[in-house]
């Protein structure tokens, strides 16, 4: 190791590099990320890793940077976003854009989405070029914008416009994935090996219109009020997909017992049901793994408030299994809403069907010789990614940002609130991983 130098000093402080990211505001819309970018770009520069930047639009740029390995195997690839969320209207107990240090955690906007695990490939990176690593293959960094609002001037537009880069690559490396959770006694490592696909619906019903002064009965408002409470009150059917399968198994086994049963009944479509209403709080994290879903979350009734509406629409959020298709969405809605309500997909992002495990034992492996007593396990996420792009040019990407968290951190109500916030040993300890898996990949 190059002891002193300006690359080790970046490296091995990748909290450091997190605060300096949070600290560039690349709330998307609109994003800006052309200086968080262009920081990024000078930590490598200063080392002398050259890197080429690819644009849709100059202020909303996508860093591509590469150290070559020995050719005895596919490159690999490295890749996240440094745009975040919004933080309107919510209330921060330190500011969202300072990146401040406090007690050992790092607080901001981005501190878990997904700025900590930019610091920590950045880091790995870094880490690679200091320390003379010869890997078996090429590693391709790539920092992206736009991923929080579709990837059109991100990894969407690299994929469409410049899919060359990406050549011969089988496995990346990306969010989310590897921070621990706690079931019952024992401490999981989730690795994500899939995600559900965006599968947007919007649904229209209609009735007699009129002015507000002169009610009407069994218009289209009621008709929005019946379709509502029967997306409500009635699930989609239970669907037993193989990543979803893995993930279950993994954790019924390394848990044993009756606890470890119950929670394998999940994968028997008979049982699914009602081990989710056994499991409370935890069943609503199970819950869209075995279904496909759709949130109502946009409604488009009248302009006017002395109008009543003759027809509405309602945009919904969908989310499919891996596997399945938008016929099969709107048929499972149907079945609900009956023959009344129009159906229209609105946006299909299609990801693969089945995951490539080939590198998963390999990255396990780290998770186990870092932690012992913990437990890594496959993940189906039941939210999106890039690696929904990636995976068109046949790339299979792991969620594997590590991250040491305390019991009492709940990851899922953290991220993308108020508060945002990741101890800053988390994210050295994610930094570590990832580059033993830039040393051991083969």
């Amino acid at each position: 190791m190059a002891t002193g130098s300006a690359s080790s000093q970046v490296y091995a402080h990748p909290a450091e590099i997190l605060q300096k990211l949070i600290q560039f505001d690349t709330t998307n819309p609109p994003g800006n990320e052309a200086a968080c970018i262009n920081y990024i770009r000078g930590l490598l520069s200063d080392v002398g890793i050259e890197s080429t930047i690819l644009a849709k639009t100059p202020e909303r740029p996508n860093l591509i940077a590469r150290i070559k390995g020995t050719g005895k195997a596919k490159p690999i690839l490295l890749y996240g976003h440094v745009d975040v969320v919004t933080t309107e209207n919510q209330k921060w107990d330190h500011p969202p854009f300072e990146g401040k240090l406090v007690d050992g955690v790092v607080w901001g906007r981005g501190a878990l989405d997904m700025k900590g695990g930019v610091a920590m490939m950045v880091a790995a990176f870094l880490r690679a070029k200091d320390e003379g690593l010869q890997p078996a293959g090429d590693i391709l960094l790539a920092i992206v914008s736009d991923e929080e609002a579709g990837g059109d001037f991100g990894a969407k537009f690299l994929v469409e416009e410049h899919p060359e880069l990406f050549k011969d690559i089988r496995y990346a490396i990306g969010e989310f994935g590897g921070f621990t959770l706690k079931v019952g006694k024992k401490r999981f490592y989730p690795i994500m090996i899939s995600e559900k696909q965006i599968c947007w619906i919007k649904a229209t019903v209609h009735g007699q219109g009129g002015h507000g002064s002169m009610p009407v009965r069994g218009g289209a408002m009621a008709e929005l009020s019946k379709l509502l409470k029967q997306l409500d009150e009635n699930d989609t059917p239970v669907h037993i997909t193989p990543p979803a399968k893995m993930m279950v198994e993994a954790m019924a086994s390394a848990l044993g017992g009756v606890q470890g049963f119950l929670l394998g009944q999940l994968n028997n479509p008979f049982m699914t049901k009602t081990i989710l209403n056994t499991l409370g709080a935890n069943g609503r994290v199970f819950y869209p793994l075995f279904h496909n879903t759709v949130s109502p979350t946009i409604l488009h009734g009248s302009s006017k408030i002395n109008v009543i509406p003759g027809e509405i629409s309602l945009e919904m959020d969908g989310r499919m299994l891996p596997g399945f298709k938008p016929e099969d969405m709107i048929n499972e809605i149907r079945q609900i809403v009956g023959d009344n309500v129009e159906l229209e997909v609105v946006q299909f992002d299609p990801g693969p069907s089945e995951p490539d495990m080939g590198m998963f034992n390999t990255l396990a492996q780290i998770l186990k010789d870092a932690d012992p007593d913990g437990t890594p396990i496959p993940l189906l996420l039941s939210g999106v990614t890039d690696g929904r792009f990636f995976s068109k040019l046949g790339i299979q990407t792991y969620g594997f940002l590590p991250m040491t968290l305390p019991e009492d951190f709940n990851f899922s109500t953290t991220i993308h609130a108020a508060n945002e916030r990741v101890p800053a040993a988390a994210i050295e300890f994610g930094a570590d991983a990832v580059y033993k898996a830039l040393q051991r990949y083969e």
